[in-house]
Formats: structure tokens, C-alpha cells, sequence
């Protein structure tokens, strides 16, 4: 029997087979459990669906253990809980949920983090940390009791790491609202943890 052998969960994050939210869900799937994709929308005018694609490219060699993929706009608390829907409509309740979404504007990357734009910053606040909070509390009432909440931080947000910049920042909010998260949730039975990185590639 697999370590999560009757376990059903969201996940979060995965834009291709190189992410690490990947990584973590096909060992959940071969570990036996099963698992509802989320995926960043595509644009109207993308008649390719290249966002969608990417995540059934991932999943297709585990049919059985996919069992719905859905976009999700993290920034959109809408389309949130029309992703949380169909987490019900699909297994009731679950028994983890990953988050693995951060993103800020190339252009604040490379520049000092001084120089961050006011609405790079906000942007990148919201969904790199903000976006932990607003899932967790979308999916608090459908999870399991001795349930887990797990998110991907890294470094920098713990030391100045040069390039890595404004996501730092969000990575040490991240960092307390995991903390703050764990405090509110561990009454209901619910971890709320984050898988720390220590080195990652920078891409500038």
C-alpha cells in the first residue's frame, strides 16, 4: 500500500512537467493517491490552449489518478471557489492541498530591489503570499480532519540572495503566513506547513 493510498487532494501551481508542484503530485499519484490539477487560465485568443496542455501533458500517464483539471486565476477569489467547487463536486472532502504559484514582473526582477514599481510589488505580493491565504481559506471547511496544507518557499526569503529581489519579500510574507496559517488551522486539524529551498535556478 502506497503512502497515500485513499488520499485525495488539490494541486496547485503546475505549469509543465519541470515544475516542482509536479514533481510532488506524481509522487503522490504513485504513491496512490489521487489528485484534481489546477492551471493558470488561458488567454481568450489562445486558441491552443497552451496552459491546459502543458498540465495534461504532465498528467496523461496517470488517468486514473487525475481526476479533474480546472483554471484557476489565484488572484481572482471567483475563480477560486469555482475551482474549490469542483474539489467538491469531484471528492467531497480532501486530504492535502499543494500551493506552489509565485510570480513577479520580470522587469522588478532585474532591476534593485529598491527600485521595485509600486504595482510590481503588489502584484507579485498577491501572488506569491496573499495567494496561500486566500486558497487556504477557500478550502479550510472541505478538508479533512489530520488534513495538510503545504507551500514551496526558498532562501531568499530568509537572506538577501542578489537577483532573487522582490521575491524575497514575498517569500518571507509567505514564510509568516504559514506560520499564522498553521496557528489558525492546527485547531481543526489541518497542517500548514512550507518545503524550503535552498538553492533554486534564477532565470534573469
Amino acid at each position: 500500500m502506497g503512502l497515500f493510498e485513499g488520499k485525495k487532494g488539490l494541486i496547485v501551481g503546475v505549469a509543465n512537467d519541470r515544475s516542482i508542484a509536479w514533481a510532488i503530485a506524481r509522487t503522490i499519484m504513485e504513491e496512490g493517491g489521487e489528485c484534481g490539477f489546477t492551471y493558470l487560465p488561458d488567454r481568450e485568443d489562445d486558441e491552443k490552449q497552451k496552459n491546459r496542455r502543458r498540465v495534461e501533458k504532465c498528467t496523461r500517464d496517470y488517468p486514473e489518478q487525475t481526476k479533474f483539471l480546472v483554471p484557476m486565476n489565484v488572484a481572482d477569489d471567483e475563480n477560486i471557489k469555482q475551482a474549490i467547487d469542483k474539489t467538491v463536486e469531484e471528492f467531497g472532502k480532501i486530504d492535502f492541498l499543494l500551493h506552489s504559484v509565485a510570480f513577479a514582473d520580470r522587469d522588478d526582477l532585474s532591476r534593485d530591489t529598491i527600485e521595485t514599481s509600486r504595482e510590481g510589488f503588489k502584484m507579485a505580493m498577491e501572488i506569491s503570499a496573499y495567494s496561500l491565504v486566500a486558497v487556504a481559506n477557500a478550502a479550510k471547511d472541505i478538508m479533512n480532519p489530520s488534513s495538510a496544507i503545504a507551500t514551496m518557499t526558498y532562501f531568499g526569503g530568509e537572506k538577501c540572495v542578489p537577483g532573487y529581489n522582490v521575491m524575497g519579500i514575498c517569500k518571507a510574507a509567505l514564510d509568516a503566513s504559514v506560520r499564522y496559517l498553521a496557528y489558525d488551522l492546527g485547531p481543526r486539524g489541518i497542517r500548514v506547513n512550507a518545503v524550503y529551498l535552498k538553492i533554486i535556478r534564477l532565470i534573469a
